[in-house]
Protein backbone atom coordinates (compact mmCIF):
# COMPACT_ATOMS: atom_id res chain seq x y z
CA UNK A 1 0.00 0.00 0.00
CA UNK A 2 2.86 2.34 0.78
CA UNK A 3 4.39 1.59 -2.61
CA UNK A 4 1.14 2.43 -4.35
CA UNK A 5 0.76 5.72 -2.54
CA UNK A 6 4.19 6.85 -3.69
CA UNK A 7 3.25 7.22 -7.32
CA UNK A 8 -0.26 8.49 -6.62
CA UNK A 9 1.16 11.84 -5.64
CA UNK A 10 0.15 15.39 -6.42
CA UNK A 11 2.58 18.08 -7.32
CA UNK A 12 1.72 21.59 -8.46
CA UNK A 13 3.93 23.58 -10.75
CA UNK A 14 5.22 26.98 -9.74
CA UNK A 15 3.26 28.89 -12.36
CA UNK A 16 -0.09 27.96 -10.80
CA UNK A 17 0.38 30.38 -7.88
CA UNK A 18 -1.60 33.58 -7.39
CA UNK A 19 -0.42 37.06 -8.30
CA UNK A 20 -0.21 40.20 -6.18
CA UNK A 21 -3.87 41.04 -6.79
CA UNK A 22 -4.99 37.57 -5.65
CA UNK A 23 -5.88 36.35 -9.14
CA UNK A 24 -4.48 32.97 -10.24
CA UNK A 25 -1.67 33.22 -12.74
CA UNK A 26 -2.22 29.90 -14.44
CA UNK A 27 0.23 28.11 -16.68
CA UNK A 28 -1.77 29.06 -19.83
CA UNK A 29 -1.09 25.61 -21.22
CA UNK A 30 -4.58 24.25 -20.48
CA UNK A 31 -3.35 21.35 -18.40
CA UNK A 32 -0.44 20.37 -20.62
CA UNK A 33 2.27 21.33 -18.14
CA UNK A 34 5.13 19.03 -17.31
CA UNK A 35 3.67 17.82 -14.02
CA UNK A 36 0.13 17.25 -15.36
CA UNK A 37 -1.16 18.41 -11.97
CA UNK A 38 -4.14 20.43 -13.21
CA UNK A 39 -6.13 17.33 -14.24
CA UNK A 40 -8.06 14.50 -12.60
CA UNK A 41 -6.29 11.37 -11.30
CA UNK A 42 -2.84 12.80 -11.95
CA UNK A 43 0.29 10.73 -11.36
CA UNK A 44 3.71 12.09 -10.51
CA UNK A 45 6.49 10.30 -12.33
CA UNK A 46 9.00 9.76 -9.53
CA UNK A 47 11.10 7.46 -11.74
CA UNK A 48 11.68 10.06 -14.46
CA UNK A 49 15.16 11.09 -13.23
CA UNK A 50 16.40 7.51 -12.81
CA UNK A 51 18.59 6.16 -15.58
CA UNK A 52 18.09 2.65 -16.95
CA UNK A 53 20.79 -0.04 -16.60
CA UNK A 54 23.05 -0.71 -19.56
CA UNK A 55 21.41 -2.67 -22.33
CA UNK A 56 17.85 -2.03 -21.12
CA UNK A 57 15.33 -0.49 -23.48
CA UNK A 58 12.72 1.94 -22.19
CA UNK A 59 9.21 0.66 -21.74
CA UNK A 60 7.32 1.34 -24.98
CA UNK A 61 3.83 1.72 -23.53
CA UNK A 62 2.25 5.13 -22.87
CA UNK A 63 -0.61 6.17 -20.63
CA UNK A 64 -3.07 8.49 -22.42
CA UNK A 65 -5.81 10.44 -20.66
CA UNK A 66 -9.11 11.45 -22.28
CA UNK A 67 -12.11 13.41 -21.01
CA UNK A 68 -12.92 13.34 -17.27
CA UNK A 69 -10.11 11.07 -16.14
CA UNK A 70 -10.66 8.18 -18.57
CA UNK A 71 -7.25 6.58 -19.17
CA UNK A 72 -6.10 3.98 -21.66
CA UNK A 73 -2.73 2.38 -22.45
CA UNK A 74 -1.24 2.37 -25.96
CA UNK A 75 1.94 0.98 -27.45
CA UNK A 76 4.48 3.34 -28.97
CA UNK A 77 5.31 1.30 -32.04
CA UNK A 78 6.68 4.29 -33.96
CA UNK A 79 9.27 5.05 -31.26
CA UNK A 80 8.05 8.62 -30.90
CA UNK A 81 9.76 10.87 -28.36
CA UNK A 82 6.84 11.72 -26.14
CA UNK A 83 6.72 13.83 -23.01
CA UNK A 84 4.00 14.39 -20.45
CA UNK A 85 1.43 16.78 -21.88
CA UNK A 86 1.87 15.93 -25.58
CA UNK A 87 -1.38 15.63 -27.55
CA UNK A 88 -1.38 12.39 -29.56
CA UNK A 89 -3.66 10.59 -32.02
CA UNK A 90 -4.43 7.05 -30.90
CA UNK A 91 -5.91 4.02 -32.60
CA UNK A 92 -9.53 3.02 -32.00
CA UNK A 93 -11.76 0.25 -33.32
CA UNK A 94 -13.07 2.68 -35.91
CA UNK A 95 -11.24 5.89 -36.66
CA UNK A 96 -8.87 7.59 -34.25
CA UNK A 97 -9.12 9.47 -30.98
CA UNK A 98 -7.26 12.46 -29.55
CA UNK A 99 -5.80 12.30 -26.07
CA UNK A 100 -3.00 13.57 -23.88
CA UNK A 101 0.05 11.62 -22.76
CA UNK A 102 0.15 11.59 -18.97
CA UNK A 103 2.82 9.00 -18.17
CA UNK A 104 5.78 7.39 -19.92
CA UNK A 105 8.62 5.10 -18.94
CA UNK A 106 8.89 2.38 -16.33
CA UNK A 107 6.10 3.73 -14.17
CA UNK A 108 3.60 2.79 -16.89
CA UNK A 109 4.54 -0.86 -16.30
CA UNK A 110 3.65 -0.51 -12.61
CA UNK A 111 0.33 1.15 -13.42
CA UNK A 112 -0.61 -1.52 -15.94
CA UNK A 113 0.17 -4.26 -13.43
CA UNK A 114 -1.89 -2.48 -10.79
CA UNK A 115 -4.89 -2.16 -13.12
CA UNK A 116 -4.39 -5.70 -14.47
CA UNK A 117 -3.80 -4.66 -18.08
CA UNK A 118 -1.98 -7.28 -20.13
CA UNK A 119 1.17 -6.24 -22.01
CA UNK A 120 0.39 -8.75 -24.77
CA UNK A 121 -3.29 -8.36 -25.57
CA UNK A 122 -5.00 -9.88 -28.56
CA UNK A 123 -5.47 -6.54 -30.26
CA UNK A 124 -2.69 -4.04 -29.55
CA UNK A 125 -3.79 -0.41 -29.81
CA UNK A 126 -1.01 1.91 -30.83
CA UNK A 127 -0.21 5.59 -31.08
CA UNK A 128 -0.36 6.91 -34.63
CA UNK A 129 1.38 10.26 -34.34
CA UNK A 130 1.48 13.51 -32.50
CA UNK A 131 -1.74 15.39 -33.18
CA UNK A 132 -1.60 18.06 -35.85
CA UNK A 133 -3.37 21.39 -35.67
CA UNK A 134 -6.16 20.09 -37.93
CA UNK A 135 -6.76 17.15 -35.57
CA UNK A 136 -6.94 19.49 -32.60
CA UNK A 137 -9.41 21.83 -34.37
CA UNK A 138 -11.80 18.98 -35.22
CA UNK A 139 -11.51 17.66 -31.66
CA UNK A 140 -12.22 21.06 -30.05
CA UNK A 141 -15.24 21.69 -32.32
CA UNK A 142 -16.72 18.34 -31.33
CA UNK A 143 -16.15 19.09 -27.64
CA UNK A 144 -18.06 22.37 -27.99
CA UNK A 145 -21.16 20.51 -29.14
CA UNK A 146 -21.36 18.25 -26.10
CA UNK A 147 -23.22 20.56 -23.68
CA UNK A 148 -26.02 21.42 -26.10
CA UNK A 149 -26.39 17.75 -27.05
CA UNK A 150 -26.66 16.74 -23.39
CA UNK A 151 -29.61 19.09 -22.84
CA UNK A 152 -31.48 17.71 -25.86
CA UNK A 153 -30.68 14.12 -24.93
CA UNK A 154 -32.20 14.58 -21.48
CA UNK A 155 -35.34 16.06 -23.01
CA UNK A 156 -35.73 13.06 -25.30
CA UNK A 157 -35.33 10.67 -22.36
CA UNK A 158 -38.02 12.54 -20.40
CA UNK A 159 -40.43 12.49 -23.36
CA UNK A 160 -40.00 8.72 -23.68
CA UNK A 161 -40.49 8.37 -19.89
CA UNK A 162 -37.27 6.44 -19.40
CA UNK A 163 -36.01 6.08 -15.83
CA UNK A 164 -32.44 7.07 -16.59
CA UNK A 165 -30.15 10.02 -16.17
CA UNK A 166 -27.71 11.08 -18.90
CA UNK A 167 -24.75 12.48 -17.02
CA UNK A 168 -22.07 13.05 -19.66
CA UNK A 169 -21.32 12.92 -23.39
CA UNK A 170 -17.89 12.29 -24.89
CA UNK A 171 -17.05 12.69 -28.58
CA UNK A 172 -14.32 10.70 -30.25
CA UNK A 173 -11.39 12.74 -31.52
CA UNK A 174 -12.43 12.54 -35.18
CA UNK A 175 -16.07 13.41 -34.31
CA UNK A 176 -17.31 10.14 -35.81
CA UNK A 177 -18.85 8.73 -32.61
CA UNK A 178 -20.49 10.05 -29.44
CA UNK A 179 -20.61 8.04 -26.22
CA UNK A 180 -23.49 8.74 -23.84
CA UNK A 181 -22.86 7.91 -20.17
CA UNK A 182 -26.00 7.31 -18.11
CA UNK A 183 -27.06 5.98 -14.71
CA UNK A 184 -30.17 3.93 -13.97
CA UNK A 185 -31.37 1.76 -11.12
CA UNK A 186 -33.11 -0.73 -13.40
CA UNK A 187 -32.68 -2.11 -16.88
CA UNK A 188 -33.67 0.43 -19.53
CA UNK A 189 -34.87 -0.24 -23.08
CA UNK A 190 -33.32 2.65 -25.00
CA UNK A 191 -33.64 1.33 -28.56
CA UNK A 192 -36.12 4.03 -29.49
CA UNK A 193 -33.91 6.62 -27.81
CA UNK A 194 -30.89 5.67 -29.94
CA UNK A 195 -32.93 6.16 -33.11
CA UNK A 196 -33.86 9.68 -31.98
CA UNK A 197 -30.22 10.46 -31.15
CA UNK A 198 -28.95 9.23 -34.53
CA UNK A 199 -31.64 11.18 -36.40
CA UNK A 200 -30.99 14.38 -34.42
CA UNK A 201 -27.19 14.39 -34.00
CA UNK A 202 -26.14 12.73 -37.29
CA UNK A 203 -23.39 10.56 -35.77
CA UNK A 204 -22.81 7.07 -34.42
CA UNK A 205 -24.20 6.58 -30.92
CA UNK A 206 -22.86 4.41 -28.11
CA UNK A 207 -24.63 4.04 -24.77
CA UNK A 208 -22.60 3.14 -21.68
CA UNK A 209 -24.05 2.63 -18.22
CA UNK A 210 -21.94 3.66 -15.22
CA UNK A 211 -22.50 3.43 -11.49
CA UNK A 212 -23.35 6.34 -9.23
CA UNK A 213 -19.83 6.51 -7.85
CA UNK A 214 -18.31 6.45 -11.34
CA UNK A 215 -20.63 9.29 -12.28
CA UNK A 216 -19.45 11.41 -9.36
CA UNK A 217 -15.84 10.59 -10.23
CA UNK A 218 -16.31 11.73 -13.83
CA UNK A 219 -18.13 14.95 -13.02
CA UNK A 220 -16.13 15.87 -9.91
CA UNK A 221 -17.13 18.37 -7.21
CA UNK A 222 -16.41 19.62 -3.70
CA UNK A 223 -17.14 17.39 -0.73
CA UNK A 224 -18.50 18.32 2.70
CA UNK A 225 -14.90 18.55 3.97
CA UNK A 226 -14.22 21.45 1.60
CA UNK A 227 -11.83 19.54 -0.66
CA UNK A 228 -12.23 17.94 -4.07
CA UNK A 229 -13.85 14.54 -4.19
CA UNK A 230 -11.48 11.69 -3.50
CA UNK A 231 -12.90 9.66 -6.40
CA UNK A 232 -12.08 12.41 -8.88
CA UNK A 233 -8.55 13.16 -7.61
CA UNK A 234 -6.81 9.99 -6.42
CA UNK A 235 -9.24 7.20 -5.44
CA UNK A 236 -9.65 4.59 -8.18
CA UNK A 237 -10.83 1.43 -6.40
CA UNK A 238 -14.31 1.70 -4.90
CA UNK A 239 -14.70 -0.59 -1.89
CA UNK A 240 -18.06 -1.38 -0.37
CA UNK A 241 -19.07 0.77 2.60
CA UNK A 242 -21.66 -0.40 5.13
CA UNK A 243 -23.43 1.27 8.02
CA UNK A 244 -21.46 -0.86 10.48
CA UNK A 245 -18.44 1.35 9.72
CA UNK A 246 -20.41 4.31 11.09
CA UNK A 247 -21.52 2.33 14.14
CA UNK A 248 -17.98 1.32 15.04
CA UNK A 249 -16.92 4.98 14.86
CA UNK A 250 -19.92 6.03 17.01
CA UNK A 251 -21.39 8.27 14.31
CA UNK A 252 -25.04 9.20 14.14
CA UNK A 253 -26.83 7.23 11.45
CA UNK A 254 -28.02 10.29 9.57
CA UNK A 255 -28.19 9.50 5.84
CA UNK A 256 -27.89 13.15 4.87
CA UNK A 257 -24.51 13.43 6.61
CA UNK A 258 -23.16 9.98 5.81
CA UNK A 259 -24.02 10.07 2.08
CA UNK A 260 -21.78 11.67 -0.50
CA UNK A 261 -22.61 13.40 -3.77
CA UNK A 262 -23.16 10.03 -5.42
CA UNK A 263 -25.99 9.25 -2.99
CA UNK A 264 -24.06 6.34 -1.47
CA UNK A 265 -22.16 6.13 1.81
CA UNK A 266 -18.99 8.16 1.84
CA UNK A 267 -15.81 6.28 0.95
CA UNK A 268 -13.93 8.10 3.72
CA UNK A 269 -15.81 6.05 6.34
CA UNK A 270 -13.39 3.22 5.60
CA UNK A 271 -10.22 5.30 6.01
CA UNK A 272 -9.99 5.11 9.83
CA UNK A 273 -12.10 2.00 10.36
CA UNK A 274 -9.10 -0.27 11.02
CA UNK A 275 -7.76 1.96 13.79
CA UNK A 276 -11.17 1.99 15.48
CA UNK A 277 -11.45 -1.80 15.27
CA UNK A 278 -8.01 -2.21 16.87
CA UNK A 279 -8.96 0.13 19.73
CA UNK A 280 -12.27 -1.66 20.33
CA UNK A 281 -10.51 -4.97 20.94
CA UNK A 282 -9.24 -3.77 24.33
CA UNK A 283 -12.60 -2.35 25.46
CA UNK A 284 -15.33 -4.46 27.05
CA UNK A 285 -18.50 -4.90 25.04
CA UNK A 286 -21.19 -2.34 25.87
CA UNK A 287 -23.80 -5.11 26.23
CA UNK A 288 -22.09 -6.52 29.33
CA UNK A 289 -23.62 -5.31 32.61
CA UNK A 290 -21.71 -4.72 35.84
CA UNK A 291 -23.23 -6.27 38.99
CA UNK A 292 -22.68 -4.49 42.31
CA UNK A 293 -24.27 -4.67 45.75
CA UNK A 294 -25.81 -1.26 45.10
CA UNK A 295 -27.40 -2.36 41.85
CA UNK A 296 -26.82 -3.36 38.23
CA UNK A 297 -24.90 -0.87 36.08
CA UNK A 298 -25.40 -0.47 32.32
CA UNK A 299 -22.94 1.08 29.88
CA UNK A 300 -24.12 4.45 28.56
CA UNK A 301 -21.12 5.83 26.67
CA UNK A 302 -17.60 4.85 25.60
CA UNK A 303 -14.59 6.94 24.64
CA UNK A 304 -12.60 4.64 22.39
CA UNK A 305 -9.23 6.37 22.24
CA UNK A 306 -9.22 7.71 25.82
CA UNK A 307 -10.27 4.29 27.15
CA UNK A 308 -13.07 5.57 29.39
CA UNK A 309 -16.56 4.16 29.95
CA UNK A 310 -19.62 5.66 31.62
CA UNK A 311 -22.03 3.44 33.56
CA UNK A 312 -25.36 4.19 35.24
CA UNK A 313 -27.39 2.15 37.74
CA UNK A 314 -30.75 0.85 36.63
CA UNK A 315 -33.31 3.34 37.89
CA UNK A 316 -30.68 6.10 38.28
CA UNK A 317 -30.12 6.89 34.64
CA UNK A 318 -29.13 10.50 35.28
CA UNK A 319 -26.12 9.65 37.44
CA UNK A 320 -23.21 8.42 35.35
CA UNK A 321 -20.00 6.99 36.77
CA UNK A 322 -16.80 7.22 34.77
CA UNK A 323 -14.29 4.38 34.96
CA UNK A 324 -11.38 3.19 32.88
CA UNK A 325 -11.37 0.15 30.62
CA UNK A 326 -8.98 -1.68 33.00
CA UNK A 327 -11.33 -1.14 35.91
CA UNK A 328 -14.30 -2.33 33.83
CA UNK A 329 -12.44 -5.51 32.84
CA UNK A 330 -11.53 -6.07 36.49
CA UNK A 331 -15.17 -5.79 37.60
CA UNK A 332 -16.26 -8.16 34.81
CA UNK A 333 -13.68 -10.70 35.95
CA UNK A 334 -15.00 -10.45 39.52
CA UNK A 335 -18.58 -10.92 38.29
CA UNK A 336 -17.58 -14.08 36.42
CA UNK A 337 -16.63 -15.61 39.77
CA UNK A 338 -20.19 -14.84 40.94
CA UNK A 339 -19.01 -12.08 43.22
CA UNK A 340 -20.14 -8.47 43.46
CA UNK A 341 -18.28 -5.32 44.30
CA UNK A 342 -19.60 -2.76 46.75
CA UNK A 343 -20.36 0.06 44.29
CA UNK A 344 -19.00 1.88 41.26
CA UNK A 345 -18.19 4.92 43.36
CA UNK A 346 -15.08 3.15 44.59
CA UNK A 347 -13.77 2.95 41.04
CA UNK A 348 -15.29 6.14 39.65
CA UNK A 349 -13.01 8.93 38.61
CA UNK A 350 -13.64 12.54 39.40
CA UNK A 351 -14.47 14.52 36.31
CA UNK A 352 -12.14 17.50 36.30
CA UNK A 353 -13.03 19.97 33.60
CA UNK A 354 -10.19 22.03 32.31
CA UNK A 355 -11.52 25.55 31.95
CA UNK A 356 -8.27 26.93 30.62
CA UNK A 357 -8.73 28.49 27.22
CA UNK A 358 -6.32 27.37 24.57
CA UNK A 359 -6.94 30.25 22.21
CA UNK A 360 -5.63 33.79 22.11
CA UNK A 361 -7.50 37.03 21.68
CA UNK A 362 -6.49 38.16 18.21
CA UNK A 363 -8.17 41.55 18.64
CA UNK A 364 -6.15 42.29 21.76
CA UNK A 365 -7.18 43.54 25.17
CA UNK A 366 -9.46 46.22 23.74
CA UNK A 367 -13.19 45.64 23.90
CA UNK A 368 -15.23 45.35 20.76
CA UNK A 369 -17.64 47.99 22.09
CA UNK A 370 -14.98 50.56 22.91
CA UNK A 371 -16.23 52.83 20.10
CA UNK A 372 -19.90 52.57 21.12
CA UNK A 373 -19.92 55.43 23.63
CA UNK A 374 -23.24 57.38 23.94
CA UNK A 375 -23.47 60.77 22.27
CA UNK A 376 -25.04 62.50 25.29
CA UNK A 377 -21.87 62.23 27.39
CA UNK A 378 -19.85 64.11 24.83
CA UNK A 379 -22.29 67.05 24.89
CA UNK A 380 -22.22 67.25 28.69
CA UNK A 381 -18.46 67.31 28.72
CA UNK A 382 -18.41 70.12 26.19
CA UNK A 383 -20.94 72.16 28.25
CA UNK A 384 -18.83 71.76 31.37
CA UNK A 385 -15.77 72.96 29.52
CA UNK A 386 -17.63 76.01 28.27
CA UNK A 387 -18.99 77.02 31.73
CA UNK A 388 -15.62 76.79 33.46
CA UNK A 389 -14.28 80.17 32.25
CA UNK A 390 -17.58 81.88 33.25
CA UNK A 391 -17.25 80.58 36.81
CA UNK A 392 -13.75 81.88 37.02
CA UNK A 393 -14.88 85.39 36.06
CA UNK A 394 -17.76 85.29 38.51
CA UNK A 395 -15.44 84.16 41.26
CA UNK A 396 -13.23 87.15 40.70
CA UNK A 397 -16.25 89.45 40.98
CA UNK A 398 -17.45 87.80 44.17
CA UNK A 399 -14.03 88.06 45.70
CA UNK A 400 -13.91 91.76 45.04
CA UNK A 401 -17.47 92.26 46.32
CA UNK A 402 -16.96 90.23 49.48
CA UNK A 403 -13.71 91.94 50.32
CA UNK A 404 -15.26 95.43 50.35
CA UNK A 405 -17.72 95.05 53.26
CA UNK A 406 -14.97 93.85 55.56
CA UNK A 407 -14.26 97.38 56.84
CA UNK A 408 -17.75 98.14 58.20
CA UNK A 409 -17.80 94.78 59.88
CA UNK A 410 -14.90 95.77 62.10
CA UNK A 411 -16.68 98.96 63.17
CA UNK A 412 -19.79 96.94 63.83
CA UNK A 413 -18.14 94.77 66.40
CA UNK A 414 -16.61 97.71 68.21
CA UNK A 415 -19.82 99.74 68.31
CA UNK A 416 -22.09 96.92 69.35
CA UNK A 417 -19.97 96.11 72.36
CA UNK A 418 -20.23 99.62 73.87
CA UNK A 419 -24.00 99.94 74.34
CA UNK A 420 -24.26 96.54 75.88
CA UNK A 421 -21.96 97.60 78.75
CA UNK A 422 -23.31 101.08 79.44
CA UNK A 423 -27.08 100.77 79.54
CA UNK A 424 -29.35 97.77 79.32
CA UNK A 425 -32.74 99.36 80.21
CA UNK A 426 -33.23 101.70 77.26
CA UNK A 427 -31.94 99.51 74.56
CA UNK A 428 -34.37 96.56 74.68
CA UNK A 429 -37.35 98.41 73.22
CA UNK A 430 -35.46 99.96 70.41
CA UNK A 431 -33.38 96.91 69.92
CA UNK A 432 -36.51 94.85 69.96
CA UNK A 433 -38.05 97.12 67.38
CA UNK A 434 -34.90 96.86 65.40
CA UNK A 435 -34.98 93.12 65.68
CA UNK A 436 -38.62 93.04 64.58
CA UNK A 437 -37.78 95.11 61.56
CA UNK A 438 -34.77 93.03 60.75
CA UNK A 439 -36.26 89.52 61.08
CA UNK A 440 -38.51 89.71 58.04
CA UNK A 441 -35.64 91.09 56.08
CA UNK A 442 -33.55 88.09 57.07
CA UNK A 443 -36.27 85.61 56.12
CA UNK A 444 -36.85 87.28 52.82
CA UNK A 445 -33.17 87.40 52.17
CA UNK A 446 -32.71 83.72 53.00
CA UNK A 447 -35.55 82.73 50.66
CA UNK A 448 -34.01 84.77 47.94
CA UNK A 449 -30.66 83.22 48.64
CA UNK A 450 -32.13 79.69 48.43
CA UNK A 451 -33.64 80.43 45.05
CA UNK A 452 -30.46 81.98 43.91
CA UNK A 453 -28.48 78.89 44.83
CA UNK A 454 -30.54 76.89 42.38
CA UNK A 455 -30.05 79.34 39.55
CA UNK A 456 -26.50 80.65 39.82
CA UNK A 457 -23.70 80.68 42.34
CA UNK A 458 -22.61 84.20 41.40
CA UNK A 459 -25.94 85.77 42.44
CA UNK A 460 -25.59 84.17 45.89
CA UNK A 461 -22.40 85.97 46.64
CA UNK A 462 -23.78 89.34 45.54
CA UNK A 463 -26.98 88.99 47.58
CA UNK A 464 -25.20 87.81 50.72
CA UNK A 465 -22.98 90.87 50.46
CA UNK A 466 -26.10 93.07 50.25
CA UNK A 467 -27.63 91.44 53.33
CA UNK A 468 -24.43 92.05 55.26
CA UNK A 469 -24.56 95.71 54.30
CA UNK A 470 -28.18 96.11 55.44
CA UNK A 471 -27.48 94.41 58.72
CA UNK A 472 -24.50 96.64 59.36
CA UNK A 473 -26.42 99.80 58.59
CA UNK A 474 -29.36 98.82 60.83
CA UNK A 475 -27.12 98.01 63.76
CA UNK A 476 -25.15 101.19 63.34
CA UNK A 477 -28.36 103.22 63.35
CA UNK A 478 -29.54 101.49 66.53
CA UNK A 479 -26.32 102.15 68.36
CA UNK A 480 -26.42 105.81 67.37
CA UNK A 481 -30.01 106.16 68.75
CA UNK A 482 -29.01 104.68 72.06
CA UNK A 483 -26.12 107.04 72.33
CA UNK A 484 -28.38 110.03 71.63
CA UNK A 485 -30.85 108.90 74.23
CA UNK A 486 -28.18 108.90 76.88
Amino acid sequence: MLFQNQYIHFMACGTCSTGKDGQPKGCKSNGTCGTDSCNKLTVFDWLANMSLPNGEKPFDWVEVRFKNGRKEYYKNTENLTLAIGDVVATQEQSGHDIGMATLTGELVRVQMKRKKVSEKPETVLKIYRKASQKDIDIWSEARDREDAMKVKARQFAIELKLKMKISDIEFQGDASKATFYYTAEERVDFRELIKLFAREFRTRIEMKQVGFRQEAARLGGIGSCGRELCCSTWLTDFRSVSTSAARYQQLSLNPQKLAGQCGKLKCCLNYELDSYLDALKTLPKPEIKLYTKKGTAVCQKTDIFQGHLWYAYEGEWMNWHKITKDQANEIIAINKNKEKIESLEEYALELVEDTKTEFENVVGQDSLTRFDSPKGNKKRKNNKRRTKPQNSTNNTNTNTSTNKPNKPNTNKTRNTNKPSTRNKSNTPNKAGNANKSNTPNKSNNTNKAGNANKTNKTSNTSRTSNTNKTRNTNKNSNTNKTNDAK
